[in-house]
């Protein structure tokens, strides 16, 4: 893997991410960014491009839509060592997507409360959270994935021993974590689901 140039951070738990973020731009890492936490960012001092600028898309539908998208999913799942996949980046002015930071919308959390309905529910399921997840941990040679913000120390410090890359061996680790949360995100909704009647 090559140093990590581009990243992008969505956070629904925004615990050290402005820090995390600082960080990052010291390693020259370009940050894409949506919604609330792209203010959050640029509230901390960071210089941040909203993913609608870099997909030439607008978030739309209340935000439903904003980063199901070939340009975030070709710059996460395109193979840097496959040279039709560069090609095709490179025709459709795809650019490589080198880390992505993503905790989901908290599901569990709403629909734990009392009075919660159906459609509020609903909307508190990730999409294009747990897709750009998916699509980062399969493509885990060449992307860097992080669900948990405990995360945050052992990656940087390995991007300022390797000149701004990780190990493989983290990425793979990290890859695990994120079946892991999908798996049970996807298992909460379900379990909801089954108890509601229409």
């Amino acid at each position: 893997m090559g140093k990590i140039e581009r990243a992008i951070i969505s956070v629904t738990d925004k615990s050290g991410i402005v820090d995390f973020a600082k960080s990052l731009s010291r390693f020259g890492v370009e940050i894409l960014s949506t919604g609330g936490t792209a203010r959050a960012l640029r509230a901390g001092g960071i210089s941040v491009t909203d993913i609608s600028d870099y997909t030439g898309f607008p978030e739309m539908m209340d935000g439903r839509v904003k980063t199901l998208h070939p340009k975030v999913h070709g710059g996460l799942l395109g193979l840097r060592a496959n040279p039709e996949h560069v090609r095709m980046m490179g025709a459709h002015g795809i650019k490589t997507i080198d880390m992505v930071v993503v905790n989901l919308y908290e599901f569990e959390k709403t629909v734990a409360k009392e009075d919660v309905g159906l459609d509020e529910a609903i909307e508190n399921i990730d999409i294009g959270g747990p897709s750009m997840l998916r699509s980062s941990a399969k493509n885990f040679k060449d992307v860097t994935v992080i669900v948990n913000p405990a995360d945050y120390r052992v990656v940087l410090e390995e991007m300022e021993a390797g000149g701004g890359t990780t190990t493989l061996e983290t990425r793979f680790r990290l890859a695990k974590e994120v079946f892991r949360l999908t798996s049970h995100y996807d298992g909460a909704i379900t379990e909801y689901l089954e108890k509601v009647d229409i």
